[in-house]
């Protein structure tokens, strides 16, 4: 394990599956300030605390169906199956402002946060109401759930949307960065959760071991080199740095969730190609988008 990748197990906290950058996680992560992720897995009417903290927070049910209350209100999330059925509905608490979520069926939730000074609304966005986006063509088709983009969600810091690849596609491509403050780039931190699972249709054995893949690597003087193999609840830190492609194996579809903040003064999601691949864009004009894509139709 390297400082930025984190398999499934070693960012446990106590109830929590992944504990990394919030303002309670045990685990501390050099070089790491502005993003913060926690995955729980639940039992059938169990449920996590979430202490009032100066981070904002969106709650993202994986699957089943959950309750979520804030300031004494409680917010009904509808969920899911699991990630590659579709958007879910999802909860923005805002900051300052202590949750408790339960399932009464059991499932497994999110919650995406960023150390934040503004305050917004609690908001409940229905998965009706998420834009769902259909980014690339042909083999590097993806569907994207921009739940908590700025054109989306009135938010202080954070960037936060889930991506879902068809088996043997490639997304978070072509490799981008997003790692200083200049005219057409911000700077962001970025968290990769991953979750996988065997493709619809497969002849795929009972063991089949549905895998994915992430790559990482330098862009200036800073170090940085993983190309890492990927299953579900896996985590991938990405501090700067060229990323992608984030691979889905033949076989087995790949699901992520993001979540980008940094200290510059605009929340806005601006990159820079790696010249070596940007070309590659100009391809998608005269592709096809994936047929396979909707997930959730």
């Amino acid at each position: 394990m390297s400082n930025w990748v984190y398999p499934l197990g070693s960012a446990r906290d106590g109830v929590w599956d992944v504990s990394l950058g919030t303002s309670d996680s045990a685990l501390a992560v050099d070089g790491w300030a502005h993003t913060g992720l926690k995955v729980a897995t639940l039992e059938p009417g169990a449920g996590v605390e979430l202490p009032a903290a100066a981070e904002e927070r969106i709650i993202i049910p994986l699957s089943g169906a959950f309750t979520a209350t804030v300031d004494g209100t409680g917010y009904v999330l509808a969920g899911r199956p699991n990630v590659f059925s579709g958007p879910s509905d999802v909860l923005y608490t805002g900051i300052g402002r202590a949750a408790a979520v339960t399932s009464p069926g059991g499932g497994r939730v999110a919650v995406a946060t960023a150390p934040a000074r503004e305050g917004h609304p609690t908001r409940l966005i229905t998965a009706a109401e998420i834009p769902v986006e259909l980014r690339g063509a042909g083999n590097c088709s993806r569907q994207v759930h921009n739940f908590g983009t700025p054109a989306a969600l009135e938010a202080d810091r954070f960037i936060v949307c889930e991506v879902i690849t068809p088996a043997g596609n490639w997304s978070s491509y072509p490799p981008h960065k997003h790692d200083v403050e200049r005219d057409g780039e911000t700077a962001l931190e970025e968290i990769y959760y991953f979750e996988t699972q065997v493709a619809a249709g497969s002849p795929a054995p009972s063991d089949a071991d549905a895998i994915g893949y992430q790559r990482v690597y330098a862009s200036d003087d800073r170090p940085i080199d993983v190309n890492a193999e990927v299953r579900t609840g896996d985590t991938v830190l990405v501090p700067y740095g060229w990323h992608g492609p984030a691979m889905a194996a033949p076989g087995y579809d790949l699901y992520y969730l993001n979540v980008m903040a940094g200290p510059g003064p605009v929340r806005e999601w601006l990159i820079s190609d790696d010249p070596h691949h940007g070309w590659v864009r100009q391809t998608w004009d005269a592709a096809a988008i994936d047929p396979r894509l909707p997930f959730g139709r």
